[in-house]
């Protein structure tokens, strides 16, 4: 099974940019479809990005797309959520998840098996 750890979150002003990394390790990294969801204060985790296997298929859900992009590097066992254009609505704890399988433009919590500690991203107005 695969571990994860997000990193990378802190305090933007809004209209800034943020990345959070997401490290894997204890299995075959390219195996898993990767995920990001947030979890602001107060309200359910929500779906944010998923990206496949390969990279080669992404997912956005519709309040983020056009300001964030998910990425990942096989080679270094890592993804990543680029935020630009931030908003104090994205504000909040951003997890990455994984799940084994081929499947493209997972966006459900129950869709995911292993899931990071989540790092914590604040956007000032």
């Amino acid at each position: 099974q695969v571990q994860l750890v997000e990193f990378g979150g802190g305090l933007v002003q809004a209209g800034g940019s943020l990345r959070v990394s997401c490290a894997a390790s204890g299995d075959i990294f390219n195996n898993y479809v990767m995920g990001w969801f947030r979890q602001a204060p107060g309200k359910e985790r929500e779906f944010a990005a998923s990206i496949t296997r390969g990279g080669g298929g992404t997912y956005y859900a519709d309040s983020v797309k056009g300001r964030f992009t998910i990425s990942r590097d096989n080679a270094a066992n890592m993804a990543y959520l680029q935020m630009n254009s931030l908003k104090p609505d994205d504000t909040g704890v951003y997890y990455c998840a994984a799940r084994n399988g081929y499947e493209e433009r997972l966006s459900q919590l129950s869709d995911y098996d292993y899931w990071g500690q989540g790092t914590q991203v604040t956007v000032s107005s």
